[in-house]
Formats: structure tokens, C-alpha cells, sequence
């Protein structure tokens, strides 16, 4: 079990035995148990999650998100998000503890946290409930996500 602390919180993960975990001169070592092909997969797989706990208890991640279309909006209800995306009822979704979501203009959405892989997973999920359709670009996307655009009906 591995805890990180720092401004933004803490965080705490547990690792299989197939790596050894140890600080050496105020830096984390991870290093493969033993030869097998699962234990040297698993060193770069902690080596990259231990890389991101540090970054979130010292940063944080943030992911913004933006709805577009006529009549969508976003806003917070205490620790629930309400989404209008046209449906005939609204979308709520519960906020997980360790995720701050702002929203500005109805329409931007900043998801905020600690961890990266919920940071991304509640973004993913927003953009779930309406992802960009084609050929308006209807729909809720993350900022910086590349959408294919389609050529729509043609008339004779």
C-alpha cells in the first residue's frame, strides 16, 4: 500500500507483488520482483500511476468540457449536476467525493481533482449521457478531443 500526501490531498493505492516500491534520496524507486514478463509490465504501469499520484496531490487534474446545442445547459444542485441535453427529462448525476465540478456560462463544465483516472472517468461519463453527433456537432464533448465532422444530406 503506497500513500501520497500533499496540498490538494491524499491518495493511497495498493500494488500486487510483482514490483517493490522504495524512496531513495527523496526519489521513488519502483523495481521489477522478479524476471517475468507480468512483473517488468507492472513496473511501468506503477511507475506511471505512483508519477500521477504525485502530480494530483501537488496539482491536480482538470478536464473542461462544453455542451453545445440549442437549449443545452449544465448546473449544480449541491452535489448533484443537473444536464439538460434534450431529453424529455433532466439528467442527474452525483458528484464522487474527491471531484470539485464548476460550471460557467450553463455551458462549460470543469471536472477537478486529485486522481486522474476519476478525473477522467467523470468526464467520460458526462460526455456519455450526449457525445457530438456528426453532422451539427450537437452534444457534449471534452475540450481538445478531435471530432470527425460529416457532410450532410445533398439535395438534387
Amino acid at each position: 500500500m503506497i500513500s501520497v500526501s500533499g496540498p490538494k490531498g491524499n491518495l493511497s493505492k495498493r500494488f500486487d507483488d510483482s514490483i517493490s516500491v522504495s524512496i531513495k534520496d527523496s526519489e521513488i524507486v519502483v523495481i521489477p520482483a522478479n524476471d517475468s514478463r507480468h512483473a517488468q509490465a507492472m513496473q511501468g504501469t506503477a511507475r506511471s500511476i505512483l508519477a500521477n499520484m504525485v502530480q494530483g496531490v501537488t496539482d491536480g487534474f482538470s478536464k473542461e468540457l462544453e455542451i453545445k446545442g440549442v437549449g443545452f445547459k449544465a448546473f449544480l444542485k449541491g452535489s448533484c449536476l443537473d444536464l439538460d441535453l434534450g431529453y424529455s427529462h433532466q439528467i442527474e448525476y452525483q458528484i464522487p467525493e474527491g471531484i470539485q465540478i464548476t460550471v460557467t456560462d450553463n455551458t462549460k463544465i470543469k471536472v477537478e481533482g486529485t486522481d486522474k483516472q476519476l478525473v477522467g472517468e467523470v468526464a467520460a461519463t458526462i460526455k456519455r449521457y450526449y457525445p457530438v453527433e456528426p453532422y451539427k456537432g450537437k452534444g457534449v464533448r471534452i475540450i481538445g478531443e478531435f471530432v470527425r465532422r460529416k457532410e450532410g444530406k445533398k439535395t438534387a
